[in-house]
């Protein structure tokens, strides 16, 4: 975490500069006035009725509250010209152009012709990728400073907590959000702990600029996951709170919930075909946490599990064919590249590190190779970062779990290490038929860098998100930031 302090207000550029324009006594002056009035607009507005009930609804609620697509000033069109371009699809074009119009990728191509009106910018000598997509953060439920006041990613008050949503704690404010951004990441998965057996569910969020809530930052239409965790944690965190204290109960754990899930989901088709019958009753009493769990079984919602041990694994692509439903990825898997056959089978992808190991019992065997190992035997394979540091370097992640590869043996071509950190993070997200690649019809999520982007010595020059530029590495008007680093040192961040 970084040692950042203070407020923020809604406008946080402008508030920045003029904290840094006065002395410090004044800044917090206008911190205070700035409180004040939010405080009294609150206090004095309207308030909602509370003699009017909420509409009655026998449909069951949603996972998630219904998306809202944030108003944004449309974008103009852009041709980047004369760069390397890495599409992620399987094609390198060593001097190619990409057109970025209406928020969309139009055309990728060597010498595309320049519609009128679109500005050029010449990128010659520089590399354009997709934009990269972290699997597993958890940047504004964690947020800086590390304070335990901005503890909101562990709900350790049970066991089992499907009912609860990362979205509920996630602060779009949280600096770290704009350092991600600096770095190329321009959507990330924002998970709870794994302090619980099923800790809760996911949001998927794109690192716009100026969000206030976070449905301003929310990535419409990406499916809700729910975090899962096995092993160590749960155990560890629950022992002595009424249990689980071993894997056995664990295992329990995870069936009792999943059997509840099941049992629900049957009482409630069974209303539903009787509903307007006159012996019907009532529909069955919510529960929001089944309810989530019924979305796993349906498929809706898609399941991220942290696990580091091969048996773990495995006894949980067992506990899933159990139970109907699948896995979409294994998060930290250091032990993957002992069943990477298995998991291609199974068709679950692996969100990795690239050397992280050592640091429990359960990460001890670990090997450098594990991506290239699960890439090899045709599994997915995903660099993921669980790091508000390493998620400023995971193009730097990727780039040394490919050469691990090759010391081992095992050849892998920079397409397919990009891919790690792009178009498969989209599969394990469910939302790569939008993004992931630089491909026609695909979001202008674009990254233009440097040089190599698996080079130590290459920085994200520009970030656009939805094709507006909302970075520029050499433009500080276009590096957006907010007054919580003003007179902070940095500590190995980006500015």
């Amino acid at each position: 975490m970084y040692g950042v302090f203070g407020q923020t207000a809604c406008e946080g550029r402008l508030w920045s500069r003029s904290v840094a324009a006065v002395p410090r006594s004044s800044a917090i002056a206008l911190r205070l006035a700035a409180f004040a009035s939010v405080a009294l607009m609150f206090a004095c507005g309207p308030k909602p009725s509370a003699s009017t009930p909420p509409a009655a609804t026998d449909a069951p609620p949603s996972s998630e509250a219904a998306p809202q697509t944030p108003t944004t000033t449309a974008a103009p069109p852009v041709l980047l010209r004369g760069a390397r371009v890495m599409t992620a699809a399987g094609v390198i074009y060593e001097r190619g152009d990409v057109l970025l119009r209406d928020g969309k990728v139009e055309a990728v191509g060597a010498q595309l012709q320049a519609p009128q009106g679109v500005a050029v910018i010449d990128a010659a000598g520089k590399t354009i990728t997709p934009g990269i997509i972290d699997t597993h953060s958890h940047i504004g439920v964690y947020a800086s400073p590390a304070l335990s006041a901005h503890s909101d990613g562990n709900e350790m008050s049970a066991a089992t907590t499907p009912q609860v949503r990362a979205a509920d704690g996630y602060w779009p404010q949280d600096p770290q959000i704009d350092l991600a951004r600096a770095a190329g990441v321009t959507t990330m998965q924002i998970l709870p702990g794994s302090a619980n057996l099923i800790g809760g569910q996911s949001v998927v969020v794109r690192t716009t600029v100026g969000a206030r809530t976070v449905d301003d930052a929310r990535f419409v239409g990406a499916p809700t996951g729910l975090k899962m965790a096995c092993g160590e944690n749960p155990k560890r965190v629950h022992g002595e709170k009424g249990g689980p204290m071993t894997r056995m109960g664990n295992m329990a754990g995870f069936r009792t919930a999943f059997q509840k899930a099941t049992e629900y989901k049957r009482k409630r088709a069974a209303w539903e075909r009787k509903k307007g019958e006159e012996d019907a009753g009532g529909p069955p009493d919510r529960d929001l946490g089944l309810e989530a769990l019924v979305g796993v079984l349906d498929g809706t919602i898609l399941v991220h599990n942290h696990c580091y041990r091969a048996d773990d694994m495995l006894g949980m692509l067992a506990l899933a064919d159990e139970f109907g439903f699948e896995i979409r990825s294994f998060h930290h898997a250091v032990e993957a590249y002992k069943i990477a056959d298995r998991l291609a089978e199974a068709g679950v992808s692996a969100s990795m590190w690239a050397d992280w190991w050592g640091f429990k019992a359960e990460a001890y065997d670990s090997i450098r190779a594990n991506a290239a190992i699960v890439s090899s035997q045709g599994a997915r394979a995903i660099i993921h970062s669980d790091s508000a540091q390493g998620i400023q370097r995971l193009n730097q992640e990727a780039a040394k779990a490919k050469a691990a590869g090759e010391r081992a043996g095992l050849p892998i071509s920079e397409d397919e290490a990009l891919r790690w950190i792009t178009a498969n993070a989209a599969w394990a997200l469910g939302i790569e038929d939008v993004t992931g690649t630089l491909e026609a019809g695909k979001m202008a999520d674009v990254v233009v860098w440097s040089g190599d982007p698996l080079s130590v010595y290459s920085h994200a020059e520009r970030v656009y998100l939805g094709g507006a530029l909302v970075y520029d590495r050499n433009d500080p008007k276009q590096q957006p930031h907010t007054d919580f680093l003003v007179g902070q040192p940095a500590q190995g961040d980006l500015r």
